[in-house]
């Protein structure tokens, strides 16, 4: 781990972030073959824009952004989290933003990304739930749950 990624600040995002956000998902779809892409890169971008940014909470890390966490923060609920470069500990500081601000945490990963199922498990999650790909993409996915202890 590098000391400017040990360095990078977490920030709430601006409007301006949107894009950058948007790529750095469109990038992860483009690099998966098991993934499917449903939404052009456009849409997604206006996703982004019009939907994510408003009304959810993200934060960012890094300039240029080096990753993002959104949060549904009524259902407590992790919406996206994204990192340029797995493995340096940004999406583990990005997760503890949102650790901190609740005591219950859920969201939903693709069975297809073992390393996201993983790395969700390593930072406390649980799986509480399999669907049969009642998705958009109609792909196979799992509920994880974080809850702090004592709760």
């Amino acid at each position: 781990m590098t000391d400017t990624v040990i360095r990078q600040d977490i920030r709430p995002s601006r409007r301006e972030d949107a894009v950058a956000c948007a790529d750095m998902v469109n990038g992860w779809i483009d690099d998966r073959d098991w993934m499917p892409r449903v939404h052009t890169p456009d849409e997604v971008r206006d996703f982004y824009r019009d939907v994510v940014f408003e009304r959810r909470t993200v934060w960012v890390t890094g300039d240029p952004i080096r990753g993002f966490l959104a949060m549904d923060e009524d259902a407590e609920l992790v919406t996206a989290l994204y990192v340029a470069t797995p493995g340096q500990g940004i999406g583990r500081r990005l997760l503890n933003v949102a650790k901190a601000r609740r005591d219950r945490l859920e969201l939903w990963t693709f069975v297809a990304n073992r390393g996201a199922r993983d790395f969700y498990r390593r930072e406390g999650f649980r799986e509480i739930r399999q669907t049969d790909g009642s998705n958009e993409e109609g792909l196979p996915d799992v509920l994880l749950r974080w809850e702090r202890a004592g709760q």
